[in-house]
């Protein structure tokens, strides 16, 4: 019995209430606008369309077809100037003709189910795009988030040193530093303006991905909220279960083996004998100086048995045969993979989990020290211009570094919904 999780999506907000609908509007944007869904969409209404031509197999052929003659033929003057007769005709004739296939060899039933099958690969491509398009553009939205911190760190660090140079100066005319320690704090003031430089590239560059992605022009960050918290599974082991059930990258791949299945019984039955039933009933008119009324019925059976065609149909089963060991093959190996996967994202959700916690403690005791280094430097106590340069990188890096484990952290969450197969936008509050 196929085990049943219900994921919840729970977007812990403040009063924003702006914000509470953030994430959940831009993955709605992208679903919308994405190209690959909507061709995706036209795949499954094309394999829709295909199941109902493979069902008329199983219905009745009707044709009508009619005929009307009109001639007219003159005959002139003989050799001796004798004017000849003229000579009208004029018919017409009606047929209606049924035909009903009795038996294929079972070929007509395997075709309706393979087309069964391809429906529902088209719906699974649909929904593998689905969450592709939902990771995507969580992914695009918090390293926007991200990327935008980022670049307020570098700001706020130049602002720093700024100051610091300006400190530096005045300090050096009283004689407290040397000019050595000027220029330490000048040369970190260059090298802040270089990473925010790289910061703003970056995050130009997320913006741009963000539009990409969402189809939708880029927001105020500041409103962008980041507290995203997914309910996943407690285990490893439940996570393989689940992705062994629902993850659609394994799902489709046990839907091309069945197809696989399906196409050999297709060219087993077409060794196999077939029949079908014909009814036909036609009326012939002539409309001469006499006229003649012609109506015939008939029902015919038709009975069929390929023998044998060159050795093409056995080549064809063979041909079958192989490939449905190729997709057998498949299988198995996509099995393997999804284990080594899932196994890979709930590694990597439980490291990201681990590092969030190290770099808020990283961040905590950075802004501590940093904090009594620049008091006891500003007060003239013994701490020099380095250890001051040392300590605002530290924060930075630190700074830096707990917004990344943020970013990483929300996003291993959703890879770990995708790969079990629970990622939808139905999940999204």
């Amino acid at each position: 019995m196929k085990k049943i999780i219900i994921i919840f999506f729970t977007l812990l907000l403040g009063t924003n209430l702006y914000a509470q609908d953030n994430l959940k509007f831009y993955i709605e944007k992208a679903l919308k606008n994405n190209f690959k869904l909507k061709a995706e969409r036209k795949s499954l209404e094309s394999a829709i369309q295909s199941k109902n031509i493979s069902r008329s197999e199983f219905l009745p052929s009707i044709t009508l077809s009619g005929e009307q003659i009109s001639s007219t033929s003159t005959n002139s003057t003989n050799k001796n100037g004798a004017n000849l007769s003229d000579t009208n005709s004029d018919s017409e004739s009606k047929t209606l003709s049924v035909e009903q296939k009795i038996f294929s060899g079972f070929k007509g039933l395997n075709t309706f189910k393979k087309s069964e099958l391809e429906t529902k690969k088209a719906k699974l491509f649909l929904q593998r795009a689905e969450q592709q398009t939902i990771l995507d553009a969580a992914s695009a939205y918090f390293d926007l988030v991200f990327k935008s911190e980022n670049e307020i760190f570098n700001l706020s660090n130049i602002s720093l040193f700024e100051r610091q140079v300006e400190s530096d100066k005045a300090r050096l005319q009283k004689g407290e530093i040397t000019l050595t320690d000027l220029a330490q704090s000048e040369s970190s003031l260059a090298g802040a303006n270089a990473n925010l430089i790289k910061a703003q590239t970056e995050f130009l560059a997320s913006q741009t991905n963000f539009e990409r992605t969402t189809r939708e022009k880029v927001p105020n960050v500041k409103n962008l909220n980041k507290k995203t918290v997914l309910i996943l599974p407690n285990t490893l082991n439940e996570s393989l279960s689940l992705a062994n059930l629902n993850n659609l990258d394994l799902l489709i791949s046990e839907i091309e083996y069945e197809i696989a299945v399906k196409d050999l019984n297709i060219e087993r039955a077409r060794l196999s004998p077939s029949a079908s039933i014909n009814y036909s009933k036609s009326e012939n008119k002539d409309f001469s100086s006499t006229i003649d009324d012609l109506d015939k019925e008939s029902v015919k059976a038709t009975v069929t048995w390929p023998i044998i065609k060159g050795g093409e149909n056995i080549s064809s089963i063979k041909k079958s045969s192989f490939n449905k060991q190729r997709f057998q093959l498949i299988l198995q190996d996509m099995k393997n993979k999804i284990t080594t996967e899932t196994s890979n994202s709930w590694s990597k959700y439980q490291s990201s989990k681990s590092v969030l916690q190290a770099t808020r403690s990283q961040l905590k005791a950075a802004e501590i020290a940093n904090e009594g280094i620049t008091l006891e430097y500003d007060s003239g106590n013994t701490r020099t211009t380095l250890e001051v340069i040392q300590s605002r990188s530290l924060l930075l890096d630190s700074r830096i570094a707990f917004a990344k484990a943020e970013r990483d952290f929300i996003v291993s969450q959703f890879e770990l919904a995708k790969q079990i197969g629970s990622l939808s936008i139905k999940i999204v509050n």
